[in-house]
Order: structure tokens, then sequence, then C-alpha cells
């Protein structure tokens, strides 16, 4: 079982009071237009896949215990502004509910908590970065935190993340595809054209909406050149990730 809440409380003190290390993975994502074609819940789908694939590969490991925490499905995504479907809070609001959730862990003595995103809107990734530094003033707990766009993370995922232009493109849909395909229109998917916008090059000049961002159908990329097979090897790629961050935190 690597569920933390279909654990029982007992179970809970057990895994605490345990040989292993516990260490908990929290998913953290946002719902916003994916394109035409892939789901609204993309980011929080690649976030708790990755934790999924993770907790799998170290379910045997005799020194951490590594369970994934209910996912938190909503960010920071001013941009999505004016398509249906986005759901946006404020970055007080995102601060204050992982900030709450992660005390309220570190106080039951369950103090290794990796944050696990997959939605990379600057305010978002920074407010991110912000809990960590509260926990770490308020408990003096350092949370694990595989943060995607340091550049010495970015540098081993393929060639669109690193572009930039990898919202609802190839490199998101491939992963989507990965892990739900029912979700993908993939009837749609091979007629849409690519559309080479660097979302960090165009956000610098101000833009923060995806119609502003040049992007008038909610993605950038090449979502018609995703595949399965590219998505099972990004997944292979960042679950490899996300464990040595686990391994780091011992």
């Amino acid at each position: 079982m690597t569920a933390f809440a279909e654990l029982t409380s007992p179970q809970v003190a057990a895994l605490r009071d345990g040989p292993r290390t516990p260490v908990l993975l929290l998913p953290v994502g946002a719902v916003e237009p994916h394109g035409p074609h892939a789901p609204l819940g993309t980011d929080p789908l690649i976030s708790a896949g990755m934790c999924e694939r993770a907790a799998a590969r170290l379910a045997d490991d005799p020194d951490v215990h590594v369970l994934v925490l209910p996912a938190v499905p909503y960010g920071v995504t001013r941009c999505a502004a004016g398509f249906p479907g986005g759901i946006s809070v404020s970055e007080d609001t995102l601060h204050a509910l992982l900030t709450d959730i992660c005390l309220a862990l570190t106080d039951q003595g369950l103090e290794r908590i990796v944050l696990v995103n997959n939605h990379f809107e600057p305010e978002h990734v920074a407010t991110l970065r912000r809990v960590v530094g509260t926990v770490a003033d308020a408990r003096g707990v350092t949370l694990g935190h595989l943060d995607l766009v340091r550049r010495r993370n970015a540098q081993r995922l393929t060639d669109e993340f690193r572009s930039g232009a990898c919202h609802a493109g190839r490199y998101e849909t491939s992963l989507v595809l990965a892990d739900r395909p029912d979700l993908v229109d993939t009837a749609l998917l091979p007629t849409l054209p690519p559309v080479p916008v660097s979302l960090p090059a165009a956000m610098a000049g101000g833009a923060r909406d995806f119609r502003d961002l040049g992007m008038p159908d909610a993605y950038c990329g090449a979502p018609a050149e995703a595949s399965a097979a590219e998505g099972a090897a990004t997944f292979d790629t960042l679950t490899t990730m996300l464990v040595e961050t686990i391994r780091e935190m011992r």
C-alpha cells in the first residue's frame, strides 16, 4: 500500500515508529486548460504519476517507506484566465494550505516530506519555494522539493521541456498518453500545429495570459508529436530524479 490516506491511524503510528524511515510525497499541480486535446488536470496527474512510480520503485527498500499523500490539485494559474475550466488560487491561499499540511505532519514526527510539482507558472513555483522556507523557519525542518525548473534538473529532461515551449505540447501530452491515454483527444491531436512559444522568454516581456503569450488555443510546443513511448521514458527519468531526492533526505 502506497497511499497515505488509505492507512488507519494505528498504521500511521506504526509507520512513524518502524525501522524504515517514512517519506511522504505531496503531489502538486493546477487545474487549467491544456489545449483542446489534454485534460485540465494534466499537471497534478503528472505529479501523482511520478509519486506512484517512485513509491513502487522503492517498495522493497530496507531504509525508506514511501507513501503518497492526497494531491493538492489547485495552484496559481492566472495565465489561464479567459479559458473555460481554469481554477486559480492566490499565492497566499496556496502557501497557507501547503504550509499547514506540512506542519500538521511534521508535528506528528513525520518530517520527511517531498513537494512534487508539475505546474510552472512563476508565481506558483515561487510560492512552493516560500513554503520550504516557512516550514524551515517554523520547525527547523527542511522539506524535499524536486524543483524541475532548476537548470540542473531541467537539463535532464526533453528538448521541448528545456525550450520552454512545453505547456500541453509534446512533453506533457506524452506523459498523459503514458498514464491516462483515455483522457487525450487522440483524433484531434494530429491536427494541432506546432506553437513555438517559449514561455519563460515570452513572460519576460510581461505577458501573463495565454493569448497574450501567443497561445490562442492554450498550448505551445508540438502536441501532435507526442507519444506514449516518449511519455514512459520521461516518466522513468522523472521517477529517477524523485528517487534521488528521496534518498538525499536520508
